[in-house]
């Protein structure tokens, strides 16, 4: 048996015994790639499905599957498992459960070093975490190669560790509302131009997902376009006057706004009502006036008091002062500060990092991760301050 066939059944044991799952164990001929692993699948399992069809009158595996777990485990996971999830296939049992799956799934990746570190392998596996899969990193050591490196399956406690969070995470906004705002307003100029900012809207959607898949009911109001989870109510919106007037429709009776989106800090004074044309305007200035902030205008509502509010900073520098500041002015509960001079996180990046802070004076580092896996951390960081309330 090899490192690799001993890990999974480890896990299976280890699952087993471990009271917080109660686990009926699957496994598919396509999901064994050798020999040895169709060994290993009939050992780990109760039973094993050996294809996508059912006798006539049965539900399809696929769908069945899909409906009734409530967590799915994939280890070990290859490259060809991974890269054929990532794009969307379902040609056989494996992919088409995890295409009709409406549970949590742990990736847990095994493969040679080399093929782990290749470009096209990490931008699968990105994509599966931004989509709200766990991956459970491989184990740098002695690889079935002969060769050291990245690439060996997670020990069983950290495979059984990332599944139990998962579960345990999945349902704990169960009947609690949840307001997040998303992207960066836009003030016209004319009917075709308008003032607006860099941010993408990324982690305003990675939030709304991350709070609807814990089993909350989520509202998003946002500027932006990206890909809508199913179990979220999004209400589109262009300026912030907009934004302001969803917010205080969406807000009664909500436990907990993120206010993630970009609101801009002036506008146009005047709005054309036709489109500004060079060869007519030479030069152009434009007068801007303040707009009101949004979080201290909600701040202010006595109806609203109850909303557990959580603000978003962008800072270059100086991140704990300028959030503490930042949240005092605003009456907020908490701020999240994110440092946008980084490169490699922020605007527009599937990446984020910063700090979270809240007004009793706790603060928790938020190191680099996924804006998706940084949405669950913030979620299991303001759970509790939300059931003292």
């Amino acid at each position: 048996m090899g490192l690799t066939e001993w890990r999974a059944s480890s896990t299976r044991m280890g699952l087993s015994e471990c009271r917080s799952i109660r686990p009926r164990f699957r496994a598919s001929c396509a999901a064994c790639e050798s020999q040895s692993w169709s060994r290993a699948a009939l050992r780990l399992t109760r039973s094993a499905l050996t294809g996508m069809w059912a006798p006539v009158g049965s539900p399809e595996p696929h769908v069945f599957l899909g409906d009734w777990a409530q967590l799915i485990l994939v280890a070990p996971a290859t490259a060809n498992v991974i890269g054929r999830v990532a794009g969307g296939r379902s040609d056989d049992i494996v992919t088409a459960t995890l295409l009709a799956a409406r549970c949590p799934v742990v990736v847990a990746p095994a493969m040679n070093d080399a093929m782990w570190a290749k470009p096209a392998v990490q931008e699968n596996v990105s994509s599966l975490r931004h989509r709200g899969f766990t991956i459970v990193e491989p184990e740098t050591g002695h690889l079935a190669s002969g060769h050291q490196g990245a690439g060996r399956l997670a020990a069983p406690p950290a495979i059984l560790a990332a599944m139990v969070h998962a579960i345990r995470s999945r349902y704990d906004f169960a009947g609690r509302r949840v307001v997040v705002t998303a992207g960066g307003t836009r003030e016209p100029i004319d009917p075709v131009r308008f003032i607006s900012n860099y941010s993408s809207g990324k982690m305003g959607f990675a939030l709304a997902s991350a709070a609807a898949d814990r089993g909350a009911q989520v509202t998003l109001i946002t500027t932006a376009n990206h890909p809508e989870h199913n179990g979220v109510s999004v209400q589109r919106v262009d300026t912030s006057t907009e934004m302001l007037a969803e917010m205080r429709s969406q807000l009664p009776g909500a436990d907990l706004l993120l206010m993630a989106a970009a609101v801009g800090d002036f506008r146009p004074a005047k709005t054309a009502t036709r489109k500004i044309r060079r060869e007519e305007t030479p030069s152009l200035t434009l007068e801007l006036e303040p707009i009101a902030d949004l979080l201290a205008t909600v701040a202010g509502d006595e109806a609203l008091a109850g909303v557990f509010r959580i603000a978003f900073a962008a800072e270059d520098s100086d991140l704990d002062k300028k959030g503490i500041e930042k949240m005092k002015r605003k009456g907020v509960q908490g701020i999240v500060a994110n440092d946008i001079s980084r490169r490699d996180i922020g605007f527009g990046s599937d990446y984020n990092a910063g700090v979270l802070l809240f007004a009793d004076g706790a603060r928790h580092e938020l190191e680099k991760a996924t804006k998706r896996e940084m949405s669950d951390r913030i979620l299991d960081l303001v759970l509790p301050h939300i059931k003292k309330r």
